[in-house]
């Protein structure tokens, strides 16, 4: 017998008891939906890590400013501002595998004609936009002279440019921060959230000097040469670790730290931060398709529930086809056609819920849903195997009935 002349007996069978039919394709229809819609959740969200560690850019060490206490109270990193401008160019000139940029850090109420906004103001040297790999869509960067005149020039961030110019192009608009009037040159492009979940694209950037000077800098600051962090990037192939503890050794000679004295400063590597991040993200996405593969499974367990309650009703029936010269293999392949038939449905059907259900969390719970035609046919294809696994002992069974005692069974 051919496979279309098993699948057509396969089909009439199935159409014979369709309520049935239908209660065994519900489990695959369940899982499969499941399966799709957990891939897609899982990929989105790994994307949207990938997104962000991207967004820091690439080969990143952190410096920050150490702590200090107040009142038995101890502060967080950046109280204490124990790193200067001096160590940015230390650092650079020491470690030429690196480039440094220092960055003081500060927030002020912005203002333009009758529209105001709260952001975060950031002290930069032009190295700074090479390290964060951040470039400008409109308008210039700053360049040496800015810095050396503390220029009142800066460029802004895409919520910035949004919440306060609402589609006027800001470039070579004034704002006034802190009463400060400053140039707008240019506009950064658009960063997304952070891997902690801030705006990096809600603040403003300015010359160091300009912010020191006017807007961000007490007496000792600017005494001092002080600033709250050090962007540290590493070039492409040289070992994060090594660069981490060069930077490490320079500044701690450099503050004159003792053997066994702790570190003024903290050293963050937003390489491993990234790596855990997204291997969480991974781990997670695993997990939630094998959580989901669940119910394919207990899907392929209805099917040889049904298949085995199938073959002996219908016990008659093979006996009969047997006695008028149906093979072993025919029979075989009647029952795992059959089985194979209700899976691929199920998983069919499941595919287009699935995909539905996976647009409609997305557009509900403003989730993030990344679905690939590989995560689809996967599916589809675990269905099918899941369905020939559970499908083959009912139709084994049936096989290997004895055609008398098949004809005799009441």
């Amino acid at each position: 017998m051919n496979v279309l002349a098993l699948l057509r007996v396969a089909m009439r069978a199935l159409a014979v008891n369709k309520l049935r039919s239908a209660l065994t394709m519900l489990g695959f229809i369940i899982g499969v939906a499941a399966v799709i819609v957990m891939i897609g959740v899982g990929a989105g969200a790994q994307a949207r890590v990938e997104e962000q560690i991207r967004s820091l850019g690439s080969n990143i060490l952190l410096l920050l400013s150490g702590a200090t206490t107040s009142g038995g109270v101890r502060l967080g990193f950046g109280s204490n501002l124990t790193l200067t401008e001096d160590d940015a160019m230390a650092v650079q000139r020491e470690l030429p595998e690196v480039t440094a940029a220092p960055a003081l850090r500060g927030s002020a109420q912005v203002v333009w004609g009758n529209q105001n906004w709260s952001t975060v103001i950031f002290g930069v040297t032009p190295e700074y936009l090479e390290v964060r790999q951040w470039e400008i869509v409109v308008g210039l960067g700053f360049n040496p002279t800015d810095l050396a005149g503390a220029t009142k020039v800066c460029l802004i961030g895409q919520t910035v440019a949004r919440q306060l110019f609402a589609g006027v192009d800001p470039v070579g608009h004034v704002i006034r921060i802190r009463r400060v009037p400053f140039t707008v040159i240019g506009v950064l492009e658009g960063k997304g959230q952070s891997l902690m979940g801030t705006d990096q694209d809600d603040l403003i950037l300015m010359p160091l000097s300009t912010a020191r000077k006017r807007v961000l800098g007490a007496a000792n600051i600017a005494k001092q040469r002080s600033v709250g962090t050090i962007w540290v990037k590493v070039r492409d192939g040289y070992d994060m670790k090594a660069a981490e503890e060069q930077v490490r050794a320079l500044l701690r000679q450099r503050h004159r730290l003792q053997p066994g004295q702790d570190d003024d400063f903290s050293l963050r590597n937003l390489e491993e931060v990234a790596a855990t991040q997204e291997a969480s993200s991974r781990v997670l996405a695993l997990l939630l398709a094998a959580v989901a593969s669940v119910s394919l499974v207990v899907g392929g367990i209805g099917i040889m529930n049904i298949m085995l309650v199938s073959v002996t009703e219908r016990t008659r029936e093979i006996g009969l086809r047997m006695a008028v010269g149906a093979r072993t293999r025919d029979i075989l392949g009647q029952f795992l056609v059959e089985a194979v038939t209700l899976s691929l449905i199920g998983g069919l059907a499941g595919v287009l819920i699935g995909v539905g259900s996976a647009f409609a969390i997305a557009q509900m719970a403003g989730w993030r849903i990344l679905l690939s035609p590989e995560a689809v046919v996967l599916a589809v294809a675990f269905a099918f195997a899941i369905g020939v696994f559970f499908g083959f002992y009912p139709a084994r069974k049936a096989a290997r009935l004895n055609p008398v005692e098949a004809l005799r069974f009441e």
